[in-house]
């Protein structure tokens, strides 16, 4: 009979050199741990930050394999939280995401539609999707969770200036990502509580904007064509 097992995702800063994860992967065997899987987020002056997929015999043994890592030399656990659902593929989430959002026939539920995959696929507490051409439309989707209208157009404006005038990234909150959809005049922002969003993260964020975008064109064009079928 295999024994039941409590899953986690650690986020770490490590040096990255040859060796390092490795010695990692040692300490969290010696607390009994199975890395089931890795995922680099970021990768910049000498430093990585990677997410473990984590499998522990008993969950009261993570605090011990957050000490036992952090006896490697150069690294920092960022965030540790537990898994409670099925343990997902993120390839294949983002993958049936771009399905889902590709088939959709009609433009509330395609926004709809983003709202859920975007929290999955990037990871997010709240998901939004925001008019910034100025067209008044405010927020067109959101999550419960999600900040009000003028908190959101607000945080946008911020972030729209900040980078005309190229200031770096740590002027803006790390835990909020956005993303434009230039052809359709909306954003796609997303938030979470403390972690910040990684480079590879933005890099999904972006991907997953630039479907929703192109179907959202899609959609207007034939709704337009329905409109005036002789044009």
């Amino acid at each position: 009979m295999v024994a039941d097992v409590e899953t986690f995702v650690i986020r770490m800063w490590l040096p990255d050199r040859p060796g390092a994860l490795g010695q990692v992967a040692s300490r969290i065997g010696a607390v009994r741990g199975d890395v089931v899987g890795i995922d680099i987020l970021e990768r910049d002056g000498g430093q990585a930050v990677d997410e473990l997929v984590v499998e522990l015999p008993d969950g009261r043994l993570v605090d011990l394999l957050v000490n036992e890592v952090r006896q490697v030399d150069g690294v920092a656990v960022e965030e540790v939280r537990r898994v409670d659902e099925a343990l997902h593929d993120p390839r294949l989430d983002a993958l049936e995401a771009a399905a889902q959002l590709v088939g959709a026939d009609d433009v509330d539920g395609l926004l709809s539609s983003v709202v859920v995959h975007a929290r999955r696929v990037v990871g997010a507490r709240w998901v939004a999707v925001v008019d910034i051409d100025g067209r008044g439309d405010g927020v067109l989707a959101a999550d419960d969770e999600a900040p009000g209208a003028a908190w959101l157009e607000a945080f946008l404006a911020g972030s729209r200036a900040a980078e005309r005038v190229r200031r770096p990234d740590s002027a803006h909150r790390s835990d909020v990502a956005w993303a434009p959809l230039p052809g359709s005049g909306l954003a796609l922002v997303l938030g979470r509580d403390d972690t910040p969003y990684r480079a590879r993260e933005r890099r999904q964020l972006a991907a997953l904007a630039r479907v929703v975008d192109t179907r959202l064109r899609e959609l207007h064009r034939a709704r337009s064509r329905a409109r005036h079928p002789s044009c």
